[in-house]
């Protein structure tokens, strides 16, 4: 696992230099996409992606609409790859039972009071879920690049504080397709945080967009008020959580910032308790990185929940059911 890269951010001469590199992703995504036979899933696919590598906020909106589409009546389930999971055939999560090498990260966070399937093959995964009876809605998390699976409606995040960075294409910038064509595929388009990068003037005026953001957990807050803090995160984008917690006011002495989905090994966590030791620090991270750790260490360690707030987050539901409803009468 590695960073997300900083040159990814601004045009420079390592980006440059592996522009070429980026043909060969536009043709084989080209090649993938012109010989993909693409399946319709029994029950409607509510997509929620991104056109970057990295994080951008995809899987806290998927609670949000799992939690919200629960509340109106449906019966949701998400589908996930399952980043780093072990399983090559689907899975539903226990929490109880499975741990993130089982189903991964993102997975086990989600499945905390929510049907959740883990499958590498989205097809197959969507079979699952239909063949279950007891769900009507699909919330795919990520897959908005994958050709093989149609889509009831697509959900696009842009992680405001970084856009879509230096607009190249990976391996030289973090586009997994160019901006134009990733627009295409989307019905709508969820900025995340403050648009730090313009992204909102950089879609079409016909695209319908939310905007959202990550509130963290006040009592949490509240009491780390007077509380020196050591933050650690390995998360697409560690910079967010930290700006989170200094700017809820919190007394933030360190941070240090892993690659996503680090594997948090026993040294990592012992040079960790270290350096708060030394600091007379409290140990802080994310959900997503909590529970990734041992069970003496999550001991150790708070965690800071944080809850999406969406402007207007009524309409974004009321589109969502708009699309599983066209849908059930098609």
């Amino acid at each position: 696992m590695i960073k997300t890269p900083e040159f990814w951010n601004h045009r420079g001469i390592v980006s440059i230099l592996l522009w070429p590199l980026s043909l060969i992703w536009a043709l084989a995504s080209a090649i993938r996409n012109h010989f993909a036979r693409q399946s319709t899933a029994a029950l409607p696919v509510i997509c929620i992606g991104n056109v970057t590598a990295g994080g951008t906020g995809k899987t806290p909106v998927t609670a949000f609409l799992y939690d919200g589409l629960r509340e109106a009546g449906y019966r949701p389930a998400i589908l996930i790859r399952g980043y780093g999971a072990a399983v090559n055939a689907p899975l539903w999560v226990d929490p109880s039972q499975h741990s993130i090498d089982d189903c991964g990260d993102e997975a086990l966070m989600l499945a905390e009071g929510r049907d959740v399937l883990v499958a590498p093959d989205r097809v197959a995964g969507a079979h699952v879920i239909s063949l279950r009876g007891i769900h009507d809605v699909i919330l795919m998390d990520d897959g908005m690049q994958n050709p093989f699976i149609s889509k009831t409606l697509s959900i696009g995040i842009f992680d405001g504080s970084v856009g879509i960075g230096n607009g190249f294409l990976i391996p030289a910038g973090p586009l997994r397709v160019s901006l134009a064509s990733g627009v295409k595929r989307m019905d709508i388009a969820l900025i995340n945080g403050d648009d730090d990068t313009n992204i909102a003037a950089k879609l079409p005026s016909s695209l319908t967009r939310f905007h959202a953001s990550l509130l963290p957990d006040q009592t949490t807050i509240d009491a780390l008020s007077d509380t020196p803090i050591l933050a650690f995160a390995g998360i697409g984008q560690p910079k967010r959580f930290f700006a989170t917690l200094r700017k809820a006011g919190c007394n933030l002495v360190h941070y240090l910032a892993f690659a996503d989905h680090h594997p948090y090994s026993e040294t990592d966590l012992v040079r960790l308790q270290e350096d708060a030791m030394r600091l007379g620090a409290q140990l802080v991270t994310t959900q997503k990185d909590w529970v990734r750790l041992p069970a003496e260490w999550r001991e150790r360690t708070v965690v800071l929940p944080v809850a999406l707030s969406i402007d207007d987050g009524g309409a974004l539901r009321a589109d969502v059911e708009a699309a599983i409803s066209a849908h059930q009468n098609s």
